[in-house]
């Protein structure tokens, strides 16, 4: 793997966190809504990733363990039903007090949102030492 094709596969895992933490920051923002345009309460979404081969290893039909990246996959809702909270003076509570919630636990999206964080400062600090390396390969090259 050279140094280039090292960046293009850290910079789609990069992109592939962002995508991450952006779901994740939805989930946040809806953890209270109880009606969508569906009438139903939101369901919380993840992220589900593929390592992607190289383009080399593909084309020669090898199977080798070197990654060409990460990308998203897919964005599928959870499927755990609503939290159902007693609240009678909610407008969306039905005969018995009982408000359907999203399905959204906001300590659980919390510590997907540092793991997300976490992984696009890890994959950043990767591009920042690829470029570093670079950039002393082309100074013994010009000595």
């Amino acid at each position: 793997m050279n140094i280039l094709s090292g960046i293009n596969s850290t910079s789609s895992a990069l992109n592939a966190e962002r995508i991450r933490m952006d779901v994740v920051s939805q989930n946040i923002a809806n953890a209270n809504t109880t009606r969508g345009l569906d009438g139903k309460p939101y369901q919380r979404q993840q992220v589900v990733f593929e390592a992607v081969l190289s383009a080399q290893q593909s084309a020669a039909g090898m199977q080798g363990t070197e990654a060409g990246g990460t990308r998203v996959a897919r964005i599928e809702q959870d499927q755990r039903p609503p939290q159902m909270v007693y609240n009678p003076g909610h407008p969306h509570a039905n005969t018995e007090g009982v408000v359907a919630m999203p399905n959204v636990n906001i300590h659980e999206e919390m510590v997907d949102l540092i793991a997300a964080s976490r992984a696009f400062e890890a994959n950043l600090a990767v591009v920042k030492n690829a470029r570093s390396m670079a950039m002393q390969t082309l100074s013994i090259g010009k000595r």
